[in-house]
């Protein structure tokens, strides 16, 4: 369904009292309110605050689900690819895993005095529901989500952080990701980015504009 100005602007609102309230940083922040001023569909907008409190004068027509059909189909090439890995390792180094590599059911990551990157925002997965186990001590593991994918962080730090502002609902047809694990004297964030593509896109529209201008 395409949004209207009006959807937009109830959108940039919640976003607005969301870093107000320190659940968003100003980087997460300016990168939504592009987003959200070049958004054609509700969809793209729901996507925006799915992981966000929404107060009562937003408007449920924009925040509440909208083509399951194309969203459900969008995932459905991404899920049921083969394992490319099962796990990561990084003792005094690093790992990382990027691009579109393929989840397995259950992944292993172990990070000592040194440190590992996990992005699935242009991931496969093996199964609809995978399970990402982060172990890190005296080191640090980011995983990087994209925003329309289904999170749940259940992880435990002991001197370290275990940080779970990532958790929250996807689209429609998500696959469901829980990361769980422990930091020891060390961290383990799990953060919502925007993937590439959208970046690009947005960089590009931003450039027409004020070349327009």
């Amino acid at each position: 369904m395409r949004a209207s100005d009006a959807d937009r602007e109830r959108i940039v609102e919640v976003l607005r009292e969301a870093v107000a309230e320190g659940r968003l940083d100003m980087e997460e922040f300016d990168e939504r309110l592009g987003a959200a001023y070049t958004s054609r569909t509700q969809g793209e907008l729901q996507v925006l605050v799915r992981d966000l409190p929404v107060s009562s004068g937003a408007a449920p027509s924009v925040l509440a689900p909208h083509g399951q059909g194309g969203e459900a189909a969008s995932w459905a090439g991404r899920i049921g690819v083969p394992a490319t890995s099962k796990g990561a390792f990084a003792f005094w180094g690093g790992f990382k895993r990027w691009g579109q590599w393929s989840v397995p059911r259950n992944f292993t990551a172990f990070a000592m005095w040194g440190g590992g990157e996990i992005d699935l925002r242009e991931a496969r997965f093996a199964e609809r529901e995978v399970t990402i186990r982060c172990i890190t001590i005296m080191g640090g593991i980011a995983v990087k989500v994209p925003q329309d994918l289904t999170v749940e962080v259940t992880g435990l730090g002991i001197m370290g952080g275990f940080d779970d502002k990532a958790t929250g609902q996807g689209t429609p047809g998500s696959p469901r990701v829980r990361v769980t694990g422990f930091a020891l004297m060390g961290g383990v964030g799990v953060d919502r980015k925007m993937r590439k593509a959208e970046k690009q896109r947005l960089k590009e529209e931003r450039r027409n504009r004020e070349l327009e201008e």
